[in-house]
């Protein structure tokens, strides 16, 4: 939270009363690791209201995001007949929609409903997922895709408002661990079944698979209705003018804007593992195909069973930015590791990979809670929702570079590019640790 709590003259930001999400002593052993972590506070979290409904809408909402993932680019390149550099040109077209309306949503979420603009994001995201089915060119996919992202980037931005309104503090952090977790669950379940369109591989199963996948999507919009308008902006007080919220502006706030970009450029490790990695091991290792399926699986699963236990206490932020630094050399070393299973041979290059995958992982779930609370913590809570746009902005823009960087630079130059890449791991990681320390010294 704020740092800068609401006084009289700013007036106070409506709360909840949320049932608490986890029991504030620590845990066990047991209660600490793997899923017992997600048993143990699931049924806590859906006492609460809000996060009751953010639990059911959010896997609701990847379900059809899992489905959709698995057959989006071979539905673009076998049955719009789209060729490599178009689907590029998509792709980044949509991710740049993506960052405008990152910003946008969360604009918007701090003047109007952040509830019915939820619905509405959510609806408009599983309408045009449907409207792929329609897709026979170049230009209609293109516009589609745009329709996609941007508004899925606002729906986002707006959830986060969205927690950031109704949470305190740790609760922030674990609302966003169980909706992490949770969002792992059910893009797993909706991949499998996306699955089915790639067995029967034929154009009309693609297309019923994409009206599926929209379809169950925009149901998301359905469970979202039944949040309370408590999530919603404050009214501004008489003494609240609009002149004064422009001054706490997060385009005035430089912390928080080198924060963000620096969350932005960690956020290139997605890539690393989505673009990177497959294309390594296809062109560079002797690994079988496979093993990317294996990859996948089980940094799905690592990330199912930890990030929640591994959330705990990133709310502090002296405390995640120790764990965004521990997270950058993680990051780093698995990098050394990726290009070492280039100089492997049979099993060897497996475990490395292996080896490599969970140094990733770890990386990836310890910078996810660090971002998360710090997003929280150095925002001001009185715009939220910008806060949040501006935040979701930055990630926006660190995805949409990525495969352009982790292509240049690790692809095309071996290790000099790995290790290009760990640098910008640890140097990113470094300077977001910089800024929570000074943050946590000298609160604003």
């Amino acid at each position: 939270m704020s740092n800068i709590p609401p006084s009289a003259e700013t007036g106070s930001i409506p709360r909840l009363d949320p049932a608490p999400l986890a029991d504030p002593t620590p845990e066990g052993p047991e209660s600490s690791r793997g899923l017992s972590g997600l048993r143990r506070r699931l049924p806590a979290a859906l006492q609460n209201p809000v996060l009751r409904v953010l639990i059911a809408s959010t896997f609701v909402h990847t379900l059809g995001r899992g489905v959709f993932l698995t057959v989006t680019v071979l539905y673009f390149s076998l049955i719009v007949g789209l060729n490599a550099a178009e689907v590029a040109v998509v792709l980044t077209a949509a991710s740049a929609v993506g960052v405008a309306t990152s910003f946008f949503g969360g604009f918007l979420a701090d003047r109007l409903s952040a509830r019915l603009l939820s619905i509405i994001a959510a609806a408009g995201s599983g309408l045009a997922l449907m409207a792929y089915a329609l897709a026979g060119s170049f230009v209609t996919t293109l516009i589609i895709a745009c329709l996609v992202d941007g508004m899925m980037s606002a729906e986002h931005a707006i959830r986060g408002a969205i927690i950031a309104r109704a949470f305190t503090g740790t609760e922030r952090v674990s609302a966003r661990a169980i909706l992490r977790t949770v969002t792992n669950i059910g893009i797993a379940v909706g991949s499998g079944a996306g699955g089915i369109a790639l067995l029967v591989s034929t154009p009309e199963a693609y297309r019923w698979t994409m009206l599926g996948a929209g379809a169950i999507t925009a149901a998301s919009a359905l469970l979202l209705a039944k949040l309370p308008t408590t999530v919603d902006a404050h009214r501004p007080s008489a003494g609240e003018t609009a002149e004064r919220l422009s001054g706490l502006s997060p385009w005035r706030n430089p912390r928080y804007l080198a924060f963000t970009g620096l969350s932005g450029i960690f956020a290139i490790q997605f890539a690393v593992f989505e673009i990177g990695v497959p294309l390594w091991i296809i062109q560079d290792t002797d690994a079988p195909p496979a093993v990317v399926a294996l990859l996948t699986f089980i940094n799905t699963a690592l990330v199912i069973a930890f990030q929640i236990p591994l959330s705990r206490g990133t709310h502090d932020m002296r405390y995640a930015g120790r764990v965004s630094f521990v997270a950058g050399i993680l990051m780093a070393g698995a990098c050394v590791l990726y290009f070492t299973a280039s100089l492997t041979a049979a099993v060897a290059t497996v475990v490395v990979l292996l080896v490599a995958l969970v140094l990733h992982s770890f990386a990836e779930i310890l910078s996810s809670a660090s971002s998360w609370g710090l997003s929280f913590e150095l925002a001001d809570q009185r715009l939220a929702g910008s806060y949040q746009g501006v935040y979701s902005m930055g990630y926006s823009l660190g995805t949409m570079v990525a495969p352009l960087i982790v292509t240049g630079l690790a692809i095309t130059h071996g290790l000099w590019g790995w290790l290009g890449l760990a640098a910008l791991f640890v140097a990113s990681a470094s300077g977001i640790t910089a800024i929570a320390s000074r943050a946590a010294s000298r609160p604003r």
